[in-house]
């Protein structure tokens, strides 16, 4: 987030400052927060852990685990294209996109094997019947 508005301040290449994409930003934002709020309430609830590469206690496949397996990262990346939207400039663009790859490699792939050593078949089948992304 500092990276994009650092982007948008000092090298915005195009700017394009509207109301309503600033709202569309804000509402984009706000709803990556609200998934990442829903998606922890199920780590609590399940007591598991919420760390990543930690070994998981609990495979959560309810709430917005159903739809994704990753709604937290989902999240994240929904905030920071919220607020590309909000600044309204060009050269943050790139952001999202490069912070998709980075949480897939760093993260959603060595969790998904996580998840097959902690809980064998039934991590394979949900891992099979479940999208990584939205």
């Amino acid at each position: 987030m500092a990276l994009a508005w650092l982007l948008a301040r000092f090298l915005p290449l195009v700017v394009i400052q509207s109301i309503p994409l600033q709202l569309a930003g804000m509402a984009l934002s706000a709803a990556g927060f609200a998934l990442i709020g829903w998606s922890a309430l199920w780590f609590w609830r399940k007591k598991t852990t919420i760390e990543p590469h930690h070994a998981p206690g609990t495979l959560i496949v309810e709430g917005p685990y159903r739809i994704g397996r990753n709604p937290i990262y989902l999240g994240m990346i929904a905030i920071l294209t919220g607020q590309v939207l909000w600044l309204g400039a060009l050269s943050p663009v790139i952001l999202p996109p490069i912070l998709l790859l980075i949480l897939t490699a760093r993260f959603a792939k060595p969790e998904e094997a996580g998840l097959i050593a902690a809980f064998g078949q039934e991590g394979r089948d949900y891992l099979s019947r479940t999208r990584r992304w939205i």
